[in-house]
């Protein structure tokens, strides 16, 4: 397997360990986030899809199939614009999968664990255990000493990842870091066992974790590998970082405890599901058998969707090693062109490194933010590279944004926000730090 290489960034990466900040993990309630109001979308029962009863004599006239048929076809009409102008979340969209076409007449459910059949034989596992051997591979984990499964979403890989950690150690303290500051915590005085999330690409700013630092400061703070366990959520960019050149390497030859990906971000799977795995020894705790299944279980849902490994399966064997890196190169060298226009243009906005989230300004524009389905927080915005999302894309939304930008600050009482807090007084334009 070949890596590409990073394209250049400018980062200081000397940072003080006493600089590094750790948060427990909090809901925020109400409708504010840091004193700025939440936006929330329109309430969906405006536009519902009522269901009604058929008529009795809808069998002869097939009016009710008719009338279905043509609220899918404007439905399929709308998902096209929506996916024309799909900006801000992680997705990507380029994919055909018309050959899976087949398999969708049948109920296909891996109930419990993978690697043991069931009494219900209409299952993928021969394709999920594949898909787990792949990414056992890309991780460097032997065969026989990793335990894994294919989940619904990213959240539930995290979820057992952690799950896993407390069950190793139940008196354990969790540990994450804050938006995109390097995971690294104080623990010289901690007597507890350290549970830590280390983010691959946090949500927001595309920032990460230092996995290396995060080992080398536990040990240097007393923590024997017996007493720490380290789950890294690598929902995007876990299956990016492996095609990238000096990129820090996720492995189980450090001493991590589970690694999760999101299978629906970029490797394209239409619907949302994971990998998640962890060490074969970490799982017995969980695990139990279960008569009604005449299988084991260690999973959090317990019945799983048995297409998701099959669309897994198929991409990877589609694109392989090579397809992957070539995405890769095309999401970082798209990334740095927006950037690039971006900030050319006048706009406050950062890539971080080994990203493709570009992070500017927020548009004032709700319109503006809903048309192009950005993800927004507080002051600033984001668009995260796919690739689906190409040159001719981007220089739609930057036109687009550059021609409202000008009437948006026509009035000198009203300027562009400053976001140097969030992504640094370098990357900043407002008028303090042009």
């Amino acid at each position: 397997m070949e890596a590409v290489d990073a394209l250049p960034v400018h980062l200081n990466r000397k940072v003080a360990v006493e600089d590094f900040d750790l948060m427990a993990v909090e809901a925020e309630n109400g409708n504010k986030q840091n004193g700025r109001e939440i936006v929330l979308g329109r309430n969906v029962h405006t536009t519902c899809l009522e269901v009604t009863e058929p008529e009795a004599n809808d069998e002869f006239t097939g009016d009710k199939e008719a009338y279905m048929a043509s609220v899918l076809a404007r439905y399929r009409k709308n998902l096209m614009e929506r996916t024309q102008h799909h900006l801000g979340y992680p997705y990507n969209l380029d994919f055909d999968y018309g050959a899976l076409g087949q398999l969708q007449h049948f109920s296909i459910n891996n109930l419990g664990d993978p690697f043991i059949e069931s009494n219900y034989g209409v299952h993928s596992r021969q394709f999920e255990v594949g898909v787990l051997d792949w990414f056992a591979r890309l991780w460097e984990i032997e065969k026989s000493e990793y335990w894994g499964y294919i989940t619904n979403c990213g959240t539930e890989g995290n979820l057992h990842g952690i799950l896993v950690g407390r069950e190793v150690f139940p008196d354990g303290i969790l540990y994450a870091s804050r938006d995109s500051h390097y995971s690294v915590f104080k623990a010289a005085r901690m007597t507890k066992p350290a549970i830590i999330n280390v983010n691959i690409g946090t949500t927001v700013k595309g920032a990460v974790d230092d996995l290396d630092l995060v080992i080398q400061t536990l040990e240097e703070s007393g923590f024997s590998q017996d007493r720490f366990y380290i789950h890294c959520d690598g929902a995007l960019f876990g299956l990016m970082m492996p095609f990238v050149k000096r990129a820090p390497k996720v492995t189980f030859q450090k001493p991590i405890g589970s690694v999760s990906v999101s299978g629906h971000k970029f490797m394209g799977c239409p619907m949302p599901c994971g990998v998640q795995l962890t060490r074969m020894k970490h799982i017995n705790v969980l695990s139990s058998n279960v008569e009604y299944l005449a299988s084991r279980d260690a999973t959090i849902m317990g019945s799983r969707n048995g297409h998701a490994p099959i669309f897994l399966w198929y991409t990877l064997n589609r694109k392989g090693y090579k397809g992957f890196q070539k995405e890769v190169q095309k999401c970082l060298r798209n990334a740095y062109y927006l950037k690039d226009r971006l900030r050319d243009a006048g706009i406050s906005a950062m890539l971080n490194e080994l990203s493709s989230t570009v992070v500017f300004e927020r548009p004032i524009d709700e319109d503006f933010v809903r048309r192009w389905q950005l993800a927004c927080q507080g002051n600033i915005a984001h668009v995260v590279v796919m690739p689906n999302v190409t040159i001719e894309k981007l220089d739609d939304f930057l036109n687009e944004l550059v021609e409202k930008r000008s009437t948006w600050y026509q009035d000198e009482k009203l300027r562009p926000p400053c976001i140097a807090a969030d992504i640094g007084s370098q990357n900043c334009s407002c008028a303090l730090h042009k």
